[in-house]
């Protein structure tokens, strides 16, 4: 025998009515079906509204009965070649509804009896519809059983209560009048107390179908409706949650306390009781499982040890405090019995072992009350101030993790907090049972949904989010777009998931859900007046957050939304980039000016982590500069590329610094327009056509004297020093410029119609280093502390910088440890795709440091 239990959903109108009994019907091995029906949806809830409005006088009571009739006969009509019997059915009841606010409408108040009456009439209508729909599909073995005929429960403040000896003789009796049957459909939600027609409450649907399960002792309870199972998280607030296939009856019931989208625990407290799996399942997708709860069969994986992530809003936390409470018994009996007394459920209770402070977190709406009972039952102490203060903390949410499997397994509890720290989100109260199958905090409502995504992702059961701006889009910030777009499916199946949604230029920006298209090519960001999209096409923005499955979730695609440009405001930007859905934010500054680095400590603060390769921020300002070095800030400063592009020269300074060894000199060749120009000077053609070549190329900036004044160099070689230690600014550092002062202002292409007046001053230094045997290079040095200087200088021919290829960058670390033999970085330093490509993967350390399961480290 089976049990089966339809939610109104499951029952809405005359074809998912048809569509419930054709899944039962191809239940072909069940045995004897017991089917417990809700009332079709949106009834009880109008049942409700009619016993309000006739008791208000509200006249408008009368059509809305009407309309409850009419829509019932047309789905009897529907379903039913004959329907004149149900019909007839249908017309005496709703005479005699209709009669009962009448009644209602004479007394004024709203009556408690009438109003349970009433309340279950949908489940008595849609009882009669399924058991007609059954006998005209040619399945005559099917009973009707009305619950109130046989289910007797008491009610007190914790609801109904069955009376099991009572009902089941009842039952006995009923069946005994019955013929035989292979099927019975029952009413749900309704039953009798002490005589009197009565309901099972709001839950009491389900609540009776694990009632009659029991009660015909059915060996499993199938609960449908309109989701696929339980989900690890709420799916509107983790588009990425995924079906749990198995539950425990105690993890089901700790993941419904705190509001999960589970079987209620009362519903479970019969299954339990008579060991009944419950599958909760959709009626829209029946071929599939669903969940089942139940016993576990074998104990759970490490690996699988939290089941869901579950938060619960509404709340306020009470903190009673004060040194008066230290050693003093029966405190916390007084405190509780206060609330106790005044009928305010308390969801959480945390106590520190100095016992200073209690504290419990309780319902909103209870939060006053709560306080001026606690306050009332300490009156003595607070005016002695013994206690310091009964106080409220308001727009809380709590947030729990749930899982069998956490008891006995290390390091559960550290890898919530730490993606609540990565997350930055603070918490407030903490609490966790003996049993170690929960652990909740209380924390900011305002974080719950960042630290939601944020835990669920660091138990890996979704991908770990990172919502990306990208800044800049010229060479570098493209390639980056075309980097992430070409990895986007690769590293979705890793279960890193870096939604660019955001990218800004120097006059727009455009913002969405996802704004990277599929094969990243660079959207058009123009704007016409009031920011609407200009002549080039506006981008689709589209939410593919789980376009590869990830730890067997569902494959999933957001709705496309075409979003138009947006006049650039990186305030704005920031906002958007920093989303309350998306736990971790992140800022790819591929621009070369200083108007976003000056935002650099403002977005850290805030916890947003930046990543660049614009040397603004590490070279300029030194006050600027210790703003963004900040440890205290919550978000990472990544700027590996800022110097050598792609090369490890950053991370390599940090290496030998960090363990401990002296770093005694650097030197080397950081511009990869100024090595290849040095590289192909061999006195054959003169530097001015070096420099038109490599300029055609795109190997210079568009104007070549960004390159040849050496300032870029000099920006790196300072940031290089601060990274040692030096507190160094860029006027310090001795910087030679191969541009000449009457050429440093004038127009770009006057500059370039005189480039030739560079040739002699360098034909000079090329022919003396030339016949001493040496070449030139343009060279950065950081000597001792705050000594360096960047220019061109003369090399013996055997010098390890002679012999680079033509772009490359070379970095030479001469330490204590590498005092004989320097340390050397070499590789390719200048072109967008290599510098792009150290950006991405100090976003993969960032993703790696905020908690994904698979990144660069």
């Amino acid at each position: 025998m089976i049990a089966h239990k339809f939610g109104g959903s499951s029952l809405a109108n005359a074809e998912r009515i048809a569509h419930v009994v054709d899944v039962l019907l191809a239940r072909t091995g069940d045995g004897t079906q017991v089917v417990v029906v809700s009332a079709m949806q949106g009834v009880t809830d109008a049942l409700l509204a009619l016993v309000v409005k006739a008791a208000a006088g509200d006249e408008t009571w009368r059509n809305d009965v009407e309309t409850l009739a009419t829509r019932h006969r047309a789905v009897a009509e529907t379903l039913l070649e004959t329907p004149t019997g149900l019909l007839a059915t249908f017309d005496d009841e709703f005479r005699a509804l209709t009669a009962l606010l009448d009644a209602q409408a004479k007394i004024g108040a709203v009556s408690s009896d009438l109003r349970d009456l009433i309340s279950g009439l949908g489940e008595v209508w849609s009882s009669r519809i399924v058991h007609a729909l059954f006998v005209a599909r040619g399945a005559a073995a099917t009973a009707r059983l009305d619950a109130r005929d046989v289910l007797e429960v008491t009610t007190s403040d914790l609801g109904a209560h069955v009376d099991w000896e009572r009902s089941e003789g009842r039952l006995a009796a009923w069946r005994e009048q019955q013929a035989p049957f292979a099927r019975v459909v029952v009413t749900g939600f309704v039953a009798r107390s002490a005589g009197r027609i009565t309901t099972l409450g709001r839950n009491g649907s389900d609540y009776s179908g694990a009632i009659f399960a029991a009660l015909f002792g059915a060996k499993e309870l199938h609960l449908w409706s309109d989701v696929v199972g339980v989900l690890s998280a709420d799916p509107r607030l983790v588009p990425e949650a995924v079906l749990i296939p198995d539950l425990s009856y105690s993890e089901a019931c700790e993941l419904a306390y705190f509001g999960a989208k589970v079987v209620h625990p009362q519903t479970m407290a019969p299954a339990i009781a008579r060991q009944i799996p419950i599958f909760a399942r959709s009626t829209f997708t029946p071929e599939h499982p669903g969940t089942r709860i139940g016993n576990r069969h074998e104990p759970a994986a490490a690996q699988d040890a939290v089941k869901g992530v579950t938060t619960f809003s509404g709340l306020a936390i009470l903190n009673i405090e004060g040194a008066g409470m230290i050693g003093v018994p029966g405190t916390a009996e007084r405190a509780f019995q206060a609330l106790k007394q005044s009928g305010v459920s308390v969801v959480m209770i945390s106590q520190g072992s100095s016992e200073h402070s209690i504290c419990c977190v309780v319902r909103a709406e209870q939060a006053e009350h709560a306080r001026v009972a606690v306050s009332e039952a300490f009156r003595r102490e607070l005016d002695a101030r013994q206690l310091s203060d009964v106080a409220l903390t308001g727009e809380i949410a709590a947030l729990a993790v749930v899982g069998d499997g956490m008891a006995g397994t290390p390091g559960i509890a550290a890898r919530l907090f730490g993606a609540l720290r990565k997350a930055n989100v603070n918490v407030r109260v903490i609490a966790q049972g003996a049993s170690e199958r929960n652990i909740s905090v209380a924390i900011d409502a305002k974080d719950a949904t960042r630290a939601l995504r944020a835990v669920h992702a660091a138990f890996y059961l979704s991908a770990h989010t990172i919502s990306v701006g990208v800044l800049g889009p010229g060479n570098v910030g493209r390639a980056v777009l075309r980097q992430l777009a070409a990895t986007r499916k690769r590293l979705l199946s890793q279960g890193i998931d870096l939604r660019v949604r955001a990218i800004g230029g120097r006059q727009a920006m455009l913002l969405g859900e996802q704004v990277l298209p599929d094969d990243g090519q660079m959207p058009e960001l123009t704007t016409g007046a009031g920011g609407a999209s200009g002549s080039g096409p506006s981008v689709s923005s589209r939410d593919d957050a789980v376009a590869s499955k990830f730890a067997g979730g569902r494959e999933q695609t957001g709705p496309q939304s075409p979003r138009s440009p947006l006049p650039t405001d990186l305030a704005a930007f920031a906002d958007h980039v920093q989303s309350a859905h998306i736990p971790h934010a992140v800022i790819l500054d591929c621009t070369s000016t200083g108007e976003a680095p000056s935002h650099y400590a403002e977005w850290l603060a805030r916890g947003i982590h930046v990543i660049t390769p614009n040397k603004q921020a590490g070279s300029g300002p030194l006050a600027r500069y210790k703003q963004v070095r900040n440890t205290r800030n919550p978000g990472l400063f990544k700027y590996e590329s800022t110097v050598g592009a792609g090369l490890p020269v950053i991370t390599t300074l940090r290496d030998l610094l960090d363990t401990g060894d002296e770093v005694l000199s650097i030197a080397g060749i950081f511009s990869g327009t100024l090595a290849y120009l040095f590289n192909r000077y061999d006195g054959s053609v003169p530097f001015s056509a070096l420099v038109r070549e490599a300029k055609e190329l795109g190997y210079t900036e568009p104007d070549p004297r960004d390159d040849l004044s050496g300032l870029d160099v000099a920006r790196k070689l300072v940031i290089l020093a601060r990274e040692r230690g030096d507190a160094m600014t860029l006027e310090q550092v001795a910087l030679e410029s191969l541009v000449p002062e009457a050429l440093r202002d004038v127009p770009r292409d006057e500059f370039l119609a005189r480039l030739s007046e560079l040739d002699g001053p360098l034909e000079e230094r090329f022919q003396a280093a030339q016949t001493r045997g040496e070449v030139l290079r343009y060279v950065a040095r950081l000597g001792g502390p705050m000594e360096a200087s960047v220019g061109l200088v003369a090399l013996p021919a055997d010098h390890a910088f002679a012999h680079i290829r033509l772009t490359d960058n070379i970095v030479q670390f001469t330490t204590d440890r590498y005092r004989a033999n320097p340390l050397v970085v070499q590789g390719p330093g200048a072109g967008p795709e290599v510098t792009a490509a150290g950006v991405f993967a100090d976003l993969l350390r960032v993703a790696a440091a905020t908690g994904a399961a698979t990144a660069v480290r």
